[in-house]
């Protein structure tokens, strides 16, 4: 094999990683053309632009790139061929839970990045409410996609032997093994107390009385609610359709009469008043007021010292995994020991940095505030061991390797299924 051979190692999942990005959304819908039709979904020249800007801010490269319009509108196309293969496939679910957790965490990666809710809002022209709402179907048809894909390449593997095929053949292409650190942690969400969410609920209970007794939802809403992007609209979240709010959300408000109030409504946000204003078919005009249940100070000093006394535990001689497995509220990482990972450090989120960039070996840091979603939590991070940068090798990355081999395999299987969704589903380029 040619030493200048290169390969693109990426996963087999087609997704661009950013729905979001630096783009006036606002504008999105000016002198719009449609490009490409998939089945029942299209591609307009706004969504192709925008996705050429996302492509070229997260790849770092020249936008004058010959051929690069083209590209990503292959990868549009290739994107909504599997969610349109998704819908149709009744063994594809995606629960309504799982979108407003991705969409969530999605949020808290553009606020970070752009720096602050206000200037996210600013560069959508939309309050953050309202950002959830027109992204929620996006996001439902990108998890439906992931969620097509793994189910259809979950099963695919490298044998030893294909694994040192592809050492053999790629070993000049494949980068260097970076400074990496074998991690794991606990989570603790806080939970919220039944006192705070009783005084939550009777708070609210007093205001649908005054409401229902005459009052004015608007004034209500302003003075209330603590959806700062519709309360001062007097809680008007405009009209939607079915999929842009939580389950129970949207459950509670498409049971409503046009003009009538509902009870009070928990969901993971807090607890809701809404009312319905207007239904055009399956769209429907609502407002509400929020009232958010938030962890009281006991709580939050309750997971801080659950989390030392774990700690401690483990510097006297107790296994972290095991720790891990009894206490984290990471179900993912907990199942498994509270394993995360062995990670390069410029990968690391900003929570884990700041827990392990004085971590030496074997030690466990104190208890730190990390964003989960829409709450907040606490984390202890034990770093295992520490990988000094170095060239790969199958001795000392056998699974890195092992991970860039199956990748390339089922991207190849991928490139062949997609054939496959071409010649299955209509499709045109305009």
């Amino acid at each position: 094999m040619k030493k200048n051979k290169t390969i693109a190692i990426t996963s087999f999942i087609l997704l661009l990683t950013i729905i979001m990005g630096y783009s006036t959304y606002a504008q999105k819908r000016t002198l719009d053309r449609i490009v490409a039709v998939i089945g029942k979904e299209i591609v307009l020249e706004s969504d192709l632009q925008q996705q050429i800007e996302f492509y070229v801010m997260n790849n770092r490269i020249d936008p004058e790139t010959p051929g690069l319009k083209d590209q990503v509108l292959d990868m549009l196309i290739n994107e909504k061929l599997i969610v349109a293969k998704a819908i149709d496939d009744t063994n594809v679910v995606v629960t309504e839970d799982e979108i407003t957790q991705q969409l969530d965490a999605l949020l808290q990666q553009n606020i970070q990045q752009t720096g602050s809710e206000q200037k996210l809002e600013e560069i959508y022209g939309m309050p953050l409410s309202k950002i959830r709402r027109e992204f929620r179907d996006e996001m439902r048809k990108k998890l439906l996609a992931q969620r097509m894909q793994q189910f259809r390449f979950a099963n695919i593997n490298v044998s030893r032997r294909e694994t040192e095929e592809f050492f053999e053949a790629f070993r000049d292409s494949l980068p260097d093994a970076e400074e990496e650190v074998e991690l794991y942690h606990i989570l603790k969400i806080p939970s919220k107390s039944a006192e705070v969410l009783g005084n939550v609920k009777t708070l609210a209970g007093k205001i649908l009385d005054s409401i229902k007794a005459g009052g004015d939802f608007a004034d209500f809403a302003k003075r209330y609610s603590e959806d700062k992007g519709s309360a001062l609209a007097g809680g008007d979240l405009g009209f939607t359709r079915r999929g842009q709010f939580v389950k129970e959300f949207e459950e509670a408000a498409y049971t409503l009469k046009e003009g009538q109030i509902s009870g009070l409504v928990e969901s993971t946000f807090g607890i809701h008043i809404i009312q319905l204003i207007e239904r055009r078919g399956e769209n429907i005009h609502t407002r509400h007021i929020l009232f958010k249940v938030e962890a009281d100070e006991k709580s939050d000093v309750a997971a801080v010292e659950l989390l030392n006394k774990i700690a401690d535990s483990v510097r006297a001689g107790g296994n972290f995994s095991e720790f891990a497995k009894r206490y984290s509220d990471d179900s993912e990482s907990a199942s498994i020991g509270g394993f995360i990972g062995r990670v390069p450090l410029d990968q690391l989120s900003k929570d884990f940095i700041d827990s392990v960039a004085e971590l030496n070996e074997g030690e466990i840091s104190q208890p730190l505030l990390v964003k989960t979603g829409t709450s907040g939590g606490f984390q202890i991070v034990y770093l295992k061991k520490r990988i000094p940068a170095h060239k790969i090798s199958l001795a000392a990355d056998w699974q890195k390797i092992e991970m860039y081999a199956s990748n390339f395999k089922r991207n190849n299987e991928f490139q062949k299924w997609i054939q496959e969704l071409r010649k299955e589903i209509f499709w045109q380029v305009r």
